[in-house]
């Protein structure tokens, strides 16, 4: 599977992790993407993929792309035999200068790219992309529409201090310190932070500890699930344990199955980040 990547040149770098270009076939035919602290956009360019979002039964395709925000329950992702896309990764407070509604509208919610951007955009840049050809134009050719759709957010500066110390600080910050700091209250952040990273600053805290502490982890190694847990600051193991069935949906000693499965299947695989095969 070919995947490319590129970080954008200012204003976009202080919003957004990277751009990417992917294609080819992918290593499972369903994957689950756990909460994640960050939002993603995709623009799609081969056949449909499916999402199944929380506890929906049934999944949804998207032809043109999707956006979503960050999730407080798994996504199911159902590839293609063969997929070709282009995306963007979000910072905590990226993709609110890129969509005209509060992101928390989009919790939960994964939107097609034409109910956020149009129709007529979206079907414009994917025959710009397409008669691009190759992924560094198509990537410059994304940087310049997201420089174009970029707009001010009232706010974003407070919220962007916010989620900086919280993902500083593992996850372990107050949040009541957090206002503090911003001189407003617990209320008034919290409103602020839904509205532009789409979920409380509390949710969010708890989506990055347990994702910084789970991408610290070496799955070739044996694990103490107990050391884990007491350097990423949990109560205890029990409490360790709760939240990672909450965010994952497995319990701990199932997780490391099939993470370590995809390591022995597909190992380097462009897509073994922060997924796990659901089948």
């Amino acid at each position: 599977m070919e995947y490319e990547s590129v970080v954008p040149q200012p204003p976009l770098d202080g919003l957004i992790d990277d751009l990417y270009f992917l294609e080819g076939a992918p290593p499972y035919p369903r994957l689950t993407l756990p909460p994640m602290p960050g939002s993603f956009l995709i623009i799609n360019l081969g056949d449909p993929f499916h999402i199944r979002a929380g506890g929906e039964i049934a999944a949804s395709a998207f032809t043109d792309g999707c956006v979503v925000s960050p999730p407080t329950r798994a996504l199911e992702f159902g590839y293609p035999t063969w997929t070709r896309s282009i995306g963007v990764h979000f910072q905590a407070c990226g993709l609110a200068p890129f969509v005209p509604m509060p992101v928390s509208e989009l919790c939960d919610r994964p939107a097609t790219l034409a109910q956020v951007w149009g129709r007529g955009t979206v079907e414009r840049l994917q025959e710009e992309l397409v008669a691009a050809s190759e992924p560094v134009a198509m990537l410059a050719i994304l940087e310049n529409e997201l420089v174009r759709r970029m707009h001010e957010v009232p706010g974003l500066d407070m919220v962007r201090r916010a989620s900086s110390a919280i993902v500083e600080t593992g996850g372990t910050v107050a949040i009541g310190e957090l206002a503090s700091d911003a001189g407003v209250s617990s209320t008034h952040l919290t409103q602020r932070f839904r509205e532009i990273v789409g979920i409380a600053p509390k949710r969010f805290a708890r989506t990055r500890r347990l994702a910084a502490t789970l991408l610290a982890i070496d799955f070739a190694e044996p694990i103490d699930w107990a050391d884990v847990a007491t350097r990423a600051g949990y109560f205890d193991q029990a409490h360790f344990g709760h939240e990672f069935r909450a965010f994952t949906g497995l319990t701990p000693t199932r997780y490391v199955e099939v993470r370590r499965r995809f390591l022995r299947e597909h190992p380097d695989h462009a897509l073994d980040n922060w997924s796990f095969p659901t089948d």
